[in-house]
């Protein structure tokens, strides 16, 4: 019975793990869009031609050092330059890979009590901005992290000349000691979506 337990154990462990494997694939091959006209990455300034709009994309994260985790993948790209970022919009797809940058805030605050900032202790950080041109109207928005095995899609209307804002902003899972707080060595909860500043999802 025993033998039998340890079967199934490790039959669902290589379920959960393949699985894994096929997400982050998944997520992948979202960069691997059938078009290539629903947007074009472009620089600073310059006037939105008539029919268009401009959308700056803005997300982060915060991940562990490499060799934080002892069982942590060698494949893992936490730490490490070349972090992906997946977008995909109305069927064009798009990997932006991002150099990070060790960051460390205090585990303590002022007061000696563990910190409440979710982004505490010594962590590398990826932040993404990158500015698209495309048609005004609505428009579908994938984002994806195949590091984390997380991605989501949002629906944005976007006015015509005008230059919007989309953000990504994330929430980490929950560490239990010495307090109940989130932590980014947690790793990612979810992503909240801001448009222009508004909390659209």
């Amino acid at each position: 019975m025993k033998k039998l337990m340890l079967s199934i154990g490790a039959v669902l462990l290589m379920s959960s793990l393949l699985g894994c494997g096929t997400a982050a694939k998944e997520i992948r091959s979202r960069s691997l869009g059938e078009k290539t006209d629903v947007f074009k990455e472009i620089g600073s300034g310059g006037a939105i031609p008539k029919g268009f709009t401009d959308l700056i994309i803005k997300a982060n994260i915060k991940t562990d050092i490499e060799g934080y985790y002892v069982l942590e993948s060698k494949e893992s790209l936490h730490g490490k330059q070349g972090y992906p970022f997946i977008f995909n919009i109305d069927g064009q797809g798009i990997e932006w890979k991002v150099n990070g940058v060790k960051d460390v805030k205090p585990a303590y605050d002022a007061d000696g009590k563990t910190s409440r900032d979710p982004e505490a202790r010594e962590g590398f950080k990826y932040i993404l901005e990158k500015k698209v041109r495309l048609a005004a109207g609505t428009h579908k928005v994938f984002f994806g992290l195949p590091e984390e095995k997380y991605s989501i899609e949002v629906e944005v209307s976007l006015k015509e000349g005008e230059a919007g804002t989309l953000e990504f902003r994330p929430v980490y899972k929950y560490k239990t000691k010495p307090i109940r707080i989130p932590s980014f060595l947690k790793g990612i909860s979810k992503y909240e979506v801001f448009l222009d500043g508004k909390q659209i999802l």
